[in-house]
């Protein structure tokens, strides 16, 4: 609560668009050899791209795996994503002491210092995620994801947190 007024958590969940590889996603990249589902290829590349969108904004970044291999998938794409455009990330654990603006975990506790944006890419709502002022989350194509993702939905929402859903194939991000 600041100055009086509550701030509700706002989630937002990207519907994916049918599976049609990028290049970046095509490419030896460690998501696409660490996972060889195209439709989660995708997901983690927009998940880089919404964390490069907000350092931009000077947010800080949480982003949620769901486990240690994710984690460090993602680390490592984040490495080699947009060359001019680096975003400084670390494994929570790692890095500066002061943190760096994206941090990137699996455990239960969540983020090392208080951060702005909660990317979600793990199978459950993460029980930290309302210590987030926006959380980030994604409908992957396909039914065994798309089942996962309404029980995440369901989570949220029994948080009492504001849901909102962005369909990527009829309005995808600028």
């Amino acid at each position: 609560m600041k100055q009086g007024i509550e701030i509700m958590t706002q989630v937002l969940f990207y519907l994916m668009p049918p599976v049609a590889l990028t290049a970046k996603a095509k490419a030896d990249s460690p998501v696409a050899t660490a996972n060889a589902n195209p439709a989660l290829c995708e997901m983690y590349l927009l998940a880089c791209q919404l964390a490069q969108q907000a350092f931009v904004k000077q947010q800080w970044v949480y982003i949620h795996c769901q486990d240690k291999q994710q984690a460090h998938a993602i680390d490592e794409l984040l490495w080699q994503f947009e060359p001019s455009a680096f975003v400084p990330h670390n494994l929570k654990g790692e890095g500066p002491m002061t943190g760096s603006p994206v941090e990137i975990g699996f455990d239960r506790l969540g983020a090392n210092k208080s951060r702005q944006v909660l990317i979600n890419l793990a199978d459950q709502a993460p029980p930290f995620a309302v210590n987030f002022g926006h959380i980030i989350d994604f409908v992957a194509n396909d039914d065994q994801h798309k089942a996962v993702a309404r029980e995440r939905y369901r989570q949220y929402r029994g948080l009492g947190v504001n849901l909102q859903t962005q369909d990527l194939a009829t309005h995808p991000l600028n």
